[in-house]
């Protein structure tokens, strides 16, 4: 079997912006009902995380969803006129990945642990606004201010991890360089320190610091994330000049799952780690 061609960039866009419309579309109908998203999910057979995912379009509105979601939302036939399209969008957008692995940010925001090792700078899960926008206001080529808005606003909204219940297992593992690097400036860097401790006093979260002075390092090959999602073994993610892998092979997340243990044995426990980022932010 011959596989099917690269879907392009216009097509991806086209699809990424139909389940956007989508979302917002429900959302609106959702609204006017006076559902909550969680009673909402209840009626439909998912949860609310699942709702905001579709909502936001980082996660597909099945067929069957559309279905239900039409009657229950008095739509009047809107939602379902709209299903052979997303069908379609749905079979264009297959890849030799399970559907389950298709989008990262639906995969992080349902995940029962999420794993981040950080090698140049602070995750976007950690970031502040204005950290954020620092970032992506520098990036080359440079970026329109609509385009760095909406960036910001999408990884801001990726936070909402945080406040799920039950609450994620989370886990950092960051490069020293991480907390030096002053992205924005003294202020937006000092928030951004900040901020780092406000999140490791969470019950759920560990932030721990790879020291630079450290003469032995078990990963030279970049930054990665690992992720349990709901009912799925451990996955592995890498983004590397804007391409990212999604890695499913067990035997390859089991080395990098490996490497991140080694690491979080050579990085400073979270206690220390905190007592670290208190020292720099004394020290600005």
């Amino acid at each position: 079997m011959g596989e099917r061609r690269p879907e392009t960039p216009a097509e991806a866009e086209g699809t990424t912006g139909l389940f956007v419309a989508l979302g917002k579309m429900v959302k609106f109908l959702r609204e006017r009902k006076g559902l909550t998203q969680r009673e909402f999910g209840e009626l439909v057979g998912y949860g609310p995380d699942a709702i905001s995912a579709m909502e936001r379009g980082v996660r597909t509105l099945r067929p069957e969803v559309l279905l239900k979601a039409d009657e229950l939302l008095d739509a009047g036939g809107l939602l379902k006129e709209v299903i052979p399209e997303v069908e379609d969008a749905m079979t264009r957008s297959r890849t030799r990945h399970p559907e389950w692995y298709r989008s990262y940010a639906a995969l992080e925001a349902e995940a029962v642990e999420l794993h981040f090792y950080a090698n140049f700078g602070v995750p976007g899960l950690l970031q502040t606004e204005d950290h954020a926008r620092s970032v992506f206001a520098k990036r080359r080529p440079f970026l329109n201010e609509e385009t760095i808005e909406k960036r910001v606003t999408d990884r801001l909204s990726r936070q909402q991890v945080f406040e799920r219940y039950p609450a994620p297992i989370v886990s950092y593992v960051l490069e020293e360089v991480a907390l030096d690097r002053p992205i924005g400036g003294p202020r937006v860097h000092a928030d951004q320190l900040r901020r780092l401790l406000r999140v490791g006093d969470m019950q759920n979260v560990e932030i721990q610091v790879m020291l630079t002075r450290l003469d032995q390092h078990p990963n030279m090959d970049g930054a990665f994330n690992l992720l349990t999602p709901k009912g799925h073994g451990q996955v592995a993610y890498t983004e590397i000049q804007g391409y990212p892998r999604l890695i499913t092979e067990s035997e390859e997340v089991r080395k990098i799952a490996d490497r991140y243990g080694i690491m979080r044995a050579m990085a400073l426990p979270p206690s220390e780690s905190r007592k670290l980022i208190e020292q720099k932010l004394e020290e600005l």
